[in-house]
């Protein structure tokens, strides 16, 4: 059986592509004698262009054409599949059970072992799922499969960011610059500090999706070795690897999702409360499923707000605006989500130009806060935010500025910048938009308040209780 086994090893070795570690497919044979599947030699001549070197040996090839299919290697190739499969056949069919010197032809799926007929009527495995050694590979196969087709994708994402963060964007570091330059004179200090962190948090992002590229690339590896293990083999690693498959995606959105990082802007919240206004909700633009308490001063969510809905399309149908718009002028106001663990704050205008210079017909910008498994997620729209926080936010400042048009979201209690959008063009009056919702499952609904033009906030105002 040994010897089996290994000339099956070496059979297989020969008709091994040595980029994607399975069977070739329409191989090509280059100059230095070295043979790979076509699409793989074209990928690794591509991302290694000018240098087309041998992937294996790493002589440089003086033709700088992909080689026509070699018809005899592909058609050795497919017997080399068929005398393989007929190999492993014969081979398991010579397993024999070690206690009663039978063929193992069956699989119990609590103990993960091979049994013979015998065993599957012993009481120690009489009252569990037993399966055939042939349902019970193909069974883990397909897992397998599925999981090699997740990675996959996962690794083709995580290819794309790596290519964006070959040559990164300092959007943050635009916008704090911009919001630090109206009060350079007192935190310039601090903006050397949070300038030098945001770097080493950039970096940080980078090892981290550098590290889990790896992991996704080592899983597929050894997803594609399995093609070639005997069904006992295969059946004895199964549930070991398909567990490190779940734990590496699990990892997903802590290696692929930034934190939301805390630009402190302490003097700017303190000159924005000069542009407080006195903001009250209209009922009437409530739909069914946001309530508005009798002062207009607070809304949350109604019973017929389904949670399974998206956003933003579910946005039109669940809002409340307020009563007051405004077309020119700075207005500030500050909204308590501490009851909420989902809400949108944003503002309407009937038409806008972007700073792209698209004309917008009933346009929104929106902040939107969404929980998912514990974590918090705040996402613009639009816009590219799509960040985890460490935390609630209990209170959140809206600031509209008009010529040049700005909408700036702010953590009012860690006194930190969010969001910034700039560059717009208001083609007429802005409301101010409140979303206090989804709930979510078995919880009940949250109240969303706007606090009075003439409140103090600060953290020793704040309680969670």
């Amino acid at each position: 059986m040994a010897a089996t086994v290994e000339i099956l090893k070496k059979m297989q070795s020969k008709i091994t592509c040595s980029i994607c570690r399975g069977y070739f497919c329409e191989p090509v044979t280059i100059g230095c004698g070295h043979s790979f599947c076509q699409a793989c030699l074209s990928f690794s001549w591509r991302i290694r262009a000018p240098a087309f070197s041998c992937p294996e040996c790493k002589q440089v090839s003086q033709d700088r054409e992909i080689p026509l299919v070699n018809r005899r290697l592909a058609e050795l190739t497919e017997l080399g599949k068929q005398v393989s499969s007929k190999l492993l056949e014969s081979t398991e069919e010579q397993s024999q059970c070690d206690t009663h010197k039978k063929p193992l032809k069956h699989f119990c799926e609590e103990d993960l072992t091979a049994l013979c007929v015998t065993c599957c009527e012993t009481p120690e495995h009489g009252a569990h799922k037993i399966s055939s050694i042939q349902e019970a590979a193909q069974k883990y196969r397909r897992e397998l499969q599925h999981l090699q087709i997740r990675l996959g994708k996962h690794l083709e994402e995580d290819k794309e960011l790596h290519s964006r963060m070959e040559s990164p964007t300092y959007e943050w570091l635009h916008l704090f610059h911009h919001e630090k330059s109206k009060v350079h004179t007192l935190l310039e200090e601090e903006e050397s500090r949070s300038l030098q962190r945001c770097k080493q948090q950039e970096k940080a992002r980078w090892k981290r999706l550098k590290e889990y590229g790896k992991s996704l690339k080592d899983l597929m590896l050894e997803l594609k070795e399995t093609r070639h293990l005997l069904n006992l083999d295969l059946l004895q690693d199964a549930k070991q690897l398909l567990g490190r498959c779940e734990a590496v995606l699990a990892q997903r959105a802590q290696a692929v999702i930034p934190v939301l990082e805390e630009y402190y802007t302490p003097g700017l919240i303190k000159i924005l409360y000069k542009f407080k206004v006195d903001l009250t909700m209209d009922p009437t633009s409530a739909d069914s499923s946001v309530t508005v308490s009798e002062d207009l001063k607070s809304a949350k969510a109604g019973e017929g707000w389904q949670v399974e809905t998206k956003f933003p399309d579910d946005f039109p149908r669940h809002y409340v605006f307020a009563k007051q718009s405004f077309t020119l002028g700075d207005q500030y106001w500050v909204v308590d989500v501490t009851q909420l663990s989902q809400w949108t704050l944003g503002i309407y205008t009937p038409r806008m130009r972007t700073f792209e210079g698209m004309e917008v017909d009933s346009a929104v910008i929106l902040l939107h806060c969404v929980k998912k498994e514990g974590e918090f997620y705040l996402q613009t729209y639009p816009g590219s935010l799509n960040h985890r926080v460490k935390g609630p936010l209990p209170w959140i400042g809206v600031y509209l500025r008009d010529l040049p048009a700005t909408v700036v979201f702010y953590d009012v209690l860690r006194c930190t910048l969010i969001y910034r959008f700039s560059a717009l063009i208001f083609k007429g009056p802005v409301t101010p938009v409140f979303s206090p919702g989804p709930p979510l499952p078995g919880t009940n609904p949250g109240t969303m308040t706007l606090f009075p033009a003439d409140s103090h906030l600060c953290a020793c105002c704040y309680s969670r209780g």
